[in-house]
């Protein structure tokens, strides 16, 4: 089990699953970010959030989104990015899946708001969601010296303590 924690190829694959959801994060917060007002009724429709926090939710959440996705694509505070990430996908398939309950014909709001007839929840939507939040736990838990920022701090601190140690 140490073995397969400790093998260096999960910088890579993890490097590979960052870049895929940087890009999906940084997609997805564009709109919200232009159009707070849109995504505000996409929260809305989902009827979980008291009306006061509605607005709240469409403002901050998109600039999170930001930069979680720009802290995964550089590799710094990889870990702290990739658990944004987490939260963030746990709370959207606990919505999705609220609202399929509820039985709401609606779409995700996850990017430009489309509207259910061109991009409706489904069960799929569940699916997707959960592949995103297994790669951000697949990040989070096994990238331990991450290609980027933290890596290469992470080299710099080894080094240093390398060469103080041949200083007395």
């Amino acid at each position: 089990m140490r073995r397969l924690l400790e093998w260096r190829g999960h910088a890579w694959l993890a490097l590979a699953a960052r870049v895929y959801l940087s890009w999906v994060f940084l997609y997805a917060c564009w709109h919200k970010i232009v159009h707070p007002e849109m995504f505000a009724v996409d929260v809305a429709t989902y009827q979980i959030l008291p009306l006061e926090l509605i607005n709240l939710m469409a403002i901050i959440l998109p600039w999170i989104e930001l930069a979680a996705g720009i802290m995964l694509l550089i590799g710094w505070r990889t870990r702290a990015a990739a658990l944004l990430i987490s939260g963030m996908m746990v709370m959207f398939v606990v919505a999705i899946s609220i609202a399929l309950h509820k039985g709401l014909d609606m779409s995700c709001g996850c990017f430009a708001s489309q509207g259910a007839a061109e991009d409706p929840i489904s069960w799929r939507t569940i699916v997707r969601d959960s592949g995103w939040l297994l790669l951000a736990l697949y990040a989070l838990l096994l990238d331990r010296i991450p290609i980027g920022i933290d890596g290469w701090l992470a080299q710099r601190r080894v080094r240093a303590a390398t060469s103080n140690q041949g200083v007395t």
